[in-house]
């Protein structure tokens, strides 16, 4: 891997760093024998800056790229976000209702979209119906909030969080090499 830049990163198809690379794995290195990888790093990736200093962790991770782009959110250079696994509440689901079959007890047994004063139906004997619900009923009384409303985002779904296909890799960091000339 001849004349990398100083703190460029590869992808390898390896699971070992090269001489002269290190994992990218978040481990602290010492300043006094990584000083110009240090003066490019500084502790954006962690490290207490007087001793040490961190590489990148790109475990889990994917790599995104620094600063906004045009109608995209910004991102500032280090910066971690995202997570593996996310549970939804019901403030990021769209409203919306479970209607089961009820039915009427008051006079005759009728289908009805309010639970209050109703029983659930028993289902019927005949497949292939339209109706899969008999108006007979085991005499179970439904509770006033079984059938409602539920989630609270105005009808449109909140954006979230989701593992996206992944290939494990490894990610190298050159710890020797050329210092990048700054223009």
């Amino acid at each position: 891997m001849a004349n990398p830049f100083v703190s460029e990163i590869r992808i390898v198809g390896f699971n070992f760093p090269p001489h002269g690379w290190a994992l990218c794995n978040g481990q602290l290195l010492p300043i006094a024998q990584n000083t110009a990888l240090f003066s490019l790093l500084g502790t954006t990736f962690g490290g207490n800056g007087t001793s040490t200093f961190g590489l990148p962790n790109l475990q889990g991770s994917a790599p995104l790229h620094f600063g906004q782009g045009p109608g995209l959110s910004a991102y500032a250079l280090g910066q971690f976000s995202g997570a593996t696994t996310v549970t939804l509440n019901s403030t990021q689901l769209p409203i919306h209702a479970h209607t089961p079959a009820c039915f009427s007890t008051n006079p005759n047994p009728a289908p009805v979209l309010s639970p209050a004063g109703s029983v659930w139906a028993v289902a019927g004997a005949r497949r292939g119906a339209a109706n899969l619900y008999a108006t007979t009923t085991d005499g179970t009384t439904m509770n006033s909030t079984a059938i409602g409303s539920t989630g609270g985002s105005a009808g449109v779904a909140l954006p979230h969080n989701n593992l996206h296909p992944y290939l494990a890799i490894t990610f190298v960091i050159a710890l020797q090499g050329v210092f990048p000339a700054r223009n």
